[in-house]
């Protein structure tokens, strides 16, 4: 940073820091502890939709890394499109196999990074949900190295839980690097892990 960013009150961007995905396996504990919400063993990394051969032999990799998994069940990870145009490479692990679940997540998140394709990372969430049916996702932003909580309400209306929102922020400060900007705290609407 220079002295011209400086007294313009330019930052240099956060780079991303994908190691703090591990944290979710000790967040998930205080999540417990304090809410009541387990992990549903579902989580997703979005990025933009990317198209052509380079993007297909990206996927082909990261099924592959993922496929030397002999524990699991169907396929490493899926790939689906929301109806916003985004697209998400979803994996599915048993609901108290989170550290393997987080690990999935980290791999293909580093796969698409060291193809070339960091810059269409979005985000990457896993999905948790307490006795009552609440879902609620934390969900990784990778342009800003920080997490926020996701909560829709009950009944599908695109309405958030706020306070169950900042419930969650407040538990979880200790144990992620929490997103302190809630105008960046996004609505994940139709995420495959909620």
């Amino acid at each position: 940073m220079g002295f011209l960013d400086i007294l313009l009150g330019r930052s240099k961007p956060v780079a991303p820091d994908l190691d703090q995905l591990f944290g979710l396996a000790s967040a998930a504990v205080t999540l417990q502890a304090a809410a009541g919400f387990t992990p549903t063993g579902t989580g997703a990394v979005c990025f933009a939709t990317v198209e052509g051969a380079a993007f297909a032999q990206a996927h082909e990799e990261v099924q592959a890394l993922l496929d030397a998994d002999a524990e699991r069940s169907g396929p490493p990870v899926e790939l689906s499109r929301d109806e916003y145009g985004y697209s998400w490479l979803v994996s599915r692990r048993e609901a108290d196999d989170l550290p393997a679940l987080v690990s999935d997540l980290h791999a293909v998140n580093s796969a698409l990074e060291s193809t070339g394709f960091g810059p269409q990372l979005l985000c990457s969430v896993v999905g948790f949900q307490d006795s009552g049916q609440r879902r609620l996702g934390l969900v990784y932003l990778y342009k800003r190295g920080t997490f926020y909580p996701f909560a829709p309400s009950a009944g599908g209306d695109q309405r958030r839980d706020n306070a169950l929102e900042l419930q969650i922020k407040a538990a979880l400060t200790d144990d992620l690097r929490m997103e302190q900007d809630l105008g960046r705290w996004f609505p994940i609407w139709g995420a495959p892990a909620l």
